[in-house]
């Protein structure tokens, strides 16, 4: 037996390919996920170690609200005096006091120089720094400037020419005194953006305090210890000073990066395992047919002796081999996409992340074999059983695949389909990931199962519109014909259809409840709004931009807030300073269920609803904050707004306490013009207030609701990319179905050819039951991916997400896409079924 499943293997390369090309795609999307996470962690993990190689020990202010982000703005700067009192800590060589903070160069057209994730970043020059000057001098006075040589190419800036940059002031022009880069002829050390400014400038401009530092860079005497000294200056500062290692800080920042690559590993694996979820469908039909196909040569084996346990191990083993031989092909691919993805990384963020050596970890190995084996194994099992239930007089019969009755596949579809929906249910309602992950996954089995019943209906519906001629009428016939294998081609298509439906409603849903707030709710002309790119604290502006909004003509009111992470009661949240608190209920249409809305005095605070629920306050009660840079104070609730679509968890404090916040800039303001004033000339007299400042837009209401809402757009975007692999998974089901269709098939086509149907006939007939097939299954997609949106979107109801939107133009697009990919899917084996030699397809056994 085990000589004669070889020889059927190897007998059938073109069967064994098929059948394996969807765990190859499957193993190689697992195994480049290890790959280009661990070369990614491992790069990151040596530039973390070259930043910080010149520390010893790091001083800074303590942080009192912990940001999450080790590179957020301090809780505060230090003095000259703390720079003296570090140098006297026995074990110091030298104490150097560090300004670094936010600097946004701006290009030749006028724009602000974004970058792939990495920091935009402004320092003070100091000699003997890891910077190594490649053109001109450092800076020598406050209106030069030294810029990174990834800069220099970036913004296309050379020595002696003029750079402005934003920092907390507004826009300021340098000269370019010199260009530098870094040991091992770097431009930068992770594709950031560096300007370095003269210290006093740099104090200025960087952390609006001159004399002040941001932190303290430490060198330790020879055979002083890192840990040691450490402990002799967290003893001599004492502590309200936060003092680390720089092996404790390159640690710490590559366990962030770790973090984030983690997650990021997930949400790959978690695409991967769709597309394994999809090929399972694919090898389940390919062995099902092949099974079907060689009915006689099994049945004499079991009339030559061989029991239903060899029987059984027969098609199990050739899945072993087909698992096998994917998993090798998987992981090497899997290897170079891994390698390639890496590669592609480090030049979109500038070419400057150094990468570490491509290595395969050994998760990658392990999990490319137990996947690719396990998921062939797997699918394998039901076509397993029923080969050895094939009985020996089969081998008489020319045919012995009569269809079977669908009453108990159904009724176990019909089980599932309910314990996967409740499953859902209960996972939306709590949050729960896996339950909603299980519920997904016993869904789409249990409506894979249900699918073989509508199949023949439905499918005869479809290829109607296709019959009109006789190969369209026998490709309707033939894709009808055989309910079961139809099913389960198109349900391989179908989940890759219904999770980008399903996410597409829940966007467009958001994107409509965005809109519609925005519309409904919001009474302002006008919205004046920074920019934020990659999460840094940039765009906002001052208090007395606001005031010159306030007495351009034809504005009636505007308000503006700030924002910032706070402990309340020693949770954290997010807090807002408004400066004008009526005239922000007037616009956003709120109200008070305790209290009296008003602008809050020193020492008031004021919630929402959500947030007083959250919090268990109301009026008169009290509450403890903790600001990032002031002292932790008790304040008074003065008034709970009542709950809106506008806002979620607010917590609002008064304008007194705005220094205390990390960044003291206005971030969004709202403006209302006079009645009967047209809002577009408002717009046009308060833009030159923020000329100087290109991270600031002026927008009427609909234009930054569309800027919102398209944020969303890039995410459906991602998923569609990442979902498409599922979706070819798919596709190469529908092309192996077919393939496999033919070969069964091959009397049946000689003998129409022998009765006259032309090759073009023949072909059009293959591609009409394709296209049957993909729009079938995309129908099918479409139904369920509706429905599970349309449950996503009553489960976060209270994130937001309020109206429901249904994309009917991308839905269509989808199906005519599923049409194409019908047509697409059907060249081969239509190729090959129109090359039949007529006569030994007639002869074929």
């Amino acid at each position: 037996m085990l000589k004669a499943t070889l020889k059927s293997v190897l007998a059938r390369k073109l069967r064994l390919v098929l059948s394996g090309l969807a765990v190859v795609l499957g193993v190689m999307f697992v195994s480049g996920s290890f790959v280009l996470t661990d070369t990614l962690d491992r790069s990151f993990k040596d530039l973390f170690a070259t930043v910080y190689s010149e520390v010893d020990v790091e001083v800074a202010v303590k942080p009192k609200v912990d940001q999450g982000d080790p590179e957020a703005a301090r809780a505060g700067t230090l003095t000259a005096d703390d720079v003296k009192a570090v140098e006297a800590v026995a074990g110091v060589r030298t104490a150097v006091g560090d300004v670094i903070g936010s600097a946004r160069p701006i290009g030749e057209n006028g724009k602000v120089l974004t970058t792939s994730g990495a920091p935009r970043v402004g320092t003070a020059w100091r000699d003997g720094g890891q910077e190594e000057l490649r053109e001109g001098h450092a800076p020598a006075r406050d209106d030069e400037v030294a810029i990174s040589a990834y800069l220099a190419k970036t913004g296309g800036f050379t020595v002696g020419e003029q750079i402005s940059v934003l920092t907390l002031e507004p826009k300021r022009t340098f000269t370019v005194a010199g260009i530098f880069g870094y040991p091992g002829n770097r431009d930068s050390l992770g594709g950031e953006l560096t300007t370095a400014f003269t210290q006093p400038a740099a104090q200025q401009l960087l952390l609006a305090a001159p004399g002040a530092y941001s932190g303290i860079t430490v060198r330790a005497d020879e055979g002083v210890s890192q840990a040691v000294l450490r402990d002799r200056v967290q003893a001599a500062l004492g502590d309200a000073y936060q003092v680390k290692t720089g092996e404790q800080l390159a640690k710490e920042s590559a366990d962030e990066i770790g973090e984030g690559l983690a997650f990021f590993n997930y949400v790959l694996l978690g695409f991967a395992g769709i597309a394994l979820f999809v090929g399972i469908f694919i090898i389940l039909n390919t062995f099902s047919i092949i099974v079907a196909q060689r009915t006689r040569e099994l049945a004499l084996l079991r009339a030559m002796g061989a029991s239903r346990k060899q029987m059984i191990a027969s098609v199990v083993l050739e899945a072993v081999v087909i698992g096998l031989v994917a998993s090798v092909v998987g992981l090497a691919a899997g290897i170079g996409v891994g390698a390639l993805l890496a590669t592609l990384f480090s030049t979109f963020g500038g070419g400057s992340l150094q990468l570490a050596g491509i290595a395969v970890p050994s998760s990658a190995i392990i999990s490319s074999f137990a996947v690719g084996i396990v998921v062939t194994v797997l699918a394998a099992l039901l076509p397993a059983l029923r080969a050895s239930r094939i009985a020996p007089v089969a081998a008489l019969r020319e045919a012995a695949t009569p269809d079977r009755p669908l009453t108990r596949l159904t009724v176990a579809g019909g089980v599932l389909s309910l314990a996967g929906g409740g499953m859902l249910g209960l996972g939306f309602a709590d949050g729960t990931l896996w339950l909603i992950m299980t519920g997904l996954l016993v869904a789409f089995v249990g409506v894979a199962l249900l699918t073989p019943l509508i199949s023949r209906p439905v499918v005869s519906v479809i290829g109607k519109l296709l019959a009109w001629s006789m190969p369209g009428t026998l490709g309707r016939r033939n894709s009808a014909r055989n309910p079961r294998r139809t099913a389960i081609t198109a349900a391989a298509l179908m989940v890759g259809i219904a999770l980008i439906t399903g996410v597409s409603v829940v966007l467009t849903s958001a994107t409509t409840s965005i809109t519609k707030v925005a519309d409904t709710q919001i009474k302002a002309d006008l919205i004046v709004s920074g920019e934020s790119v990659n999460g840094e604290s940039s765009g906002g502006f001052t208090a007395d931009r606001l005031d010159r909004v306030l007495a351009t003509p034809g504005v009636e009111s505007a308000f503006g807030w700030y924002n910032d992470g706070v402990l309340v009661d020693g949770q954290q949240k997010f807090a807002t300073v408004v400066t004008d608190v009526p005239a922000m209920a007037r616009v956003f249409g709120l109200s008070a269920t305790g209290g009296t809305i008003a602008d809050l005095e020193d020492g008031q605070i004021a919630v929402d609803e959500p947030m007083a629920t959250a919090l268990n306050l109301r009026q008169g009660s009290t509450a403890t904050v903790q600001t990032t840079k002031g002292e932790q104070r008790t304040y008074t609730v003065a008034f709970v707004l009542a709950k809106s679509r506008v806002l979620n968890e607010a917590v609002f404090l008064p304008e007194s306490v705005v220094d205390e916040f990390a960044l003291a800039q206005i971030n969004t303001a709202f403006v209302k013009a006079d009645p009967g004033v047209d809002a577009a000339e408002v717009r046009k007299a308060v833009e030159p207030v923020f000329a100087d400042n290109p991270e600031v837009s002026v927008q009427d209401l609909s234009s930054y609701a569309r800027q919102q809402a398209s944020q969303l757009d890039t995410v459906l975007l991602m998923i569609q990319i990442l979902l498409a692999l599922a979706i070819l998974i798919a596709v190469l089901g529908v092309i192996n179905t077919l393939a496999l269709s033919v070969i069964e098939r091959t009397r049946e086509l000689g003998l129409l050819r022998a009765i006259g149907m032309r090759r073009a006939q023949v072909m059009r007939m293959i591609t009409v039951e394709s296209v049957v097939i993909s729009v079938f299954g995309a129908l099918l997609g479409l139904v369920v991916g509706v429905a599970l949106g349309v449950a996503a979107v009553r489960a976060l109801t209270d994130m937001g997400i309020t109206d429901l939107g249904i994309p009917w133009a991308q839905l269509g697009s989808y199906l005519l896409i599923a049409a194409g990919v019908g047509v697409v899917a059907a060249i081969l084996p239509a190729i090959r079924a129109a090359r039949l030699n007529v006569l030994q397809a007639i002869s074929y056994e």
